[in-house]
């Protein structure tokens, strides 16, 4: 059974959502998670998970949920996830744990596009789902907004080392988000009355001792003006400490970081660079899309004019040959599974290759020896190669591979001292990429 993945979408921003409360473990499991489900069914409408996941996939009922879990379960906890099948995509995990005192659930939950909650009746019904939690599962702290805003808030260190993050928790207001349950600790801490008459949306009291606050109407708009006042004013009522134009201005720099960029690539590049833009972190996609348009890679300089071209020194020409046959052919074991149009030694596979060493990190990963001595000629090679059979070039075969030439129309270049500076860091696999050499070389062909 397969679910849609949120790598199946194009790259956007989520809904991410974050519970945790307590529940009582002496009690019958399916009668203590029954409240939490039934919320689910009747709330989430249109992003209503299709498939439970424990050792295997299910379509999701409440029997095949029973069944997860119980495969699922140990001494310590169980942890099974949920997702769809279509549009929106659903990624929500849910863990028990047992151990802790009290025994904690714990969810976490992202739906893509975050467009998805553009409309209010959405945006409430999730509301309405959070608050049926809150009011059965005690909370300490629960929070629902935007995946890469969230991101550039620091959550959840908050700016705190990892031992300290994890020891404190969300021990006081570090953020607002568009939608909170602030439990009774953390509404004590602030002052019942003050948390009560935050400016926002909606701030409700539940029977627990629990608050409900909501900064907006909808979810999506969380970056516009005037969800970002909202945000502020909730924020600095809730933290008098803290200074509302300092607040604000933090808020406004988050949104423009997130504002849309236009991609203005290099034409010799773009295939390579949208790739890269499309693996990064959403919350720093749009500065990538900037700096890349800021700072085109620079035009290869690994060639000379055919007329200057070293002549080949080597005594059988055909041996050679077969010896960078070889060693492109090292590439192709490297990465046959990882990027199978590696076998075509194509144009559009020295993309793939590109793409592949840099999501990787290659450079920094492997030993610099073992890259030197071992993936450099196998990376020369396979761009030689592609130039030989797609663009008519020839070898002109040299002693000492950094010598070797590949002759295409009025120019000779060296694939192989390509092959070399493309090689010593993440940055420099896009600065010089194989993709942009072979595009150089196919617009002076003639």
């Amino acid at each position: 059974m397969k679910v849609l993945s949120v790598h199946d979408l194009k790259p956007d921003d989520g809904l991410r959502l974050t519970f945790e409360g307590a529940f009582d473990s002496r009690a019958a499991l399916e009668n203590e998670l029954t409240p939490f489900f039934q919320a689910l069914e009747d709330y989430s409408g249109e992003w209503m998970p299709d498939v439970v996941e424990g050792k295997r996939r299910r379509k999701y009922n409440r029997a095949a949920v029973w069944k997860s879990l119980e495969e699922q379960r140990s001494e310590r906890g169980a942890t099974i996830g949920f997702y769809r099948t279509k549009w929106p995509a659903l990624s929500m995990t849910l863990r028990l744990y047992f151990s802790t005192l009290p025994p904690k659930l714990d969810i976490l939950h992202k739906v893509q596009p975050l467009s998805f909650f553009t409309e209010a009746e959405r945006c409430q019904k999730l509301v309405e789902m959070m608050r049926a939690w809150a009011l059965y599962y005690p909370v300490s702290h629960a929070a629902t907004h935007s995946l890469a805003d969230r991101a550039l808030a620091g959550v959840p260190d908050f700016g705190r080392d990892e031992k300290t993050s994890r020891r404190n928790g969300f021990d006081k207001i570090y953020e607002v988000s568009w939608l909170n349950v602030f439990g009774p600790k953390l509404v004590e801490s602030v002052g019942r009355e003050r948390m009560l008459s935050t400016p926002a949306h909606r701030v409700e009291e539940l029977p627990n001792g629990s608050v409900l606050l909501v900064t907006w109407p909808t979810a999506t708009d969380f970056a516009s003006e005037e969800a970002r006042l909202a945000q502020a004013r909730a924020h600095v009522h809730l933290r008098p400490d803290l200074d509302f134009a300092t607040v604000l201005r933090a808020l406004r720099e988050r949104s423009a970081t997130l504002a849309p960029v236009e991609p203005r690539f290099h034409p010799d590049v773009a295939p390579l660079l949208s790739r890269v833009v499309d693996d990064v972190a959403i919350h720093e996609r749009q500065r990538t899309i900037a700096h890349f348009n800021a700072h085109p890679p620079p035009e290869p300089e690994e060639w000379r004019p055919a007329d200057s071209a070293l002549p080949s020194d080597v005594a059988d020409p055909k041996r050679a040959l077969e010896h960078y046959s070889y060693l492109a052919e090292l590439l192709v074991a490297l990465f046959h599974t990882k990027v199978p149009s590696v076998f075509a030694a194509t144009p559009e596979s020295l993309t793939d290759v590109d793409f592949q060493f840099w999501h990787e990190d290659f450079p920094r990963v492997f030993e610099r020896e073992n890259i030197d001595a071992r993936a450099v000629p196998a990376i020369g090679a396979y761009l030689g190669l592609v130039l030989v059979r797609h663009l008519g070039g020839q070898w002109i075969p040299r002693q000492k591979l950094e010598e070797t030439q590949v002759r295409v129309g009025p120019r000779v270049w060296l694939p192989f001292v390509r092959a070399w500076n493309y090689m010593r860091s993440r940055q420099s696999l896009l600065d010089s990429s194989l993709t942009q050499l072979y595009r150089a070389a196919e617009r002076h062909r003639s």
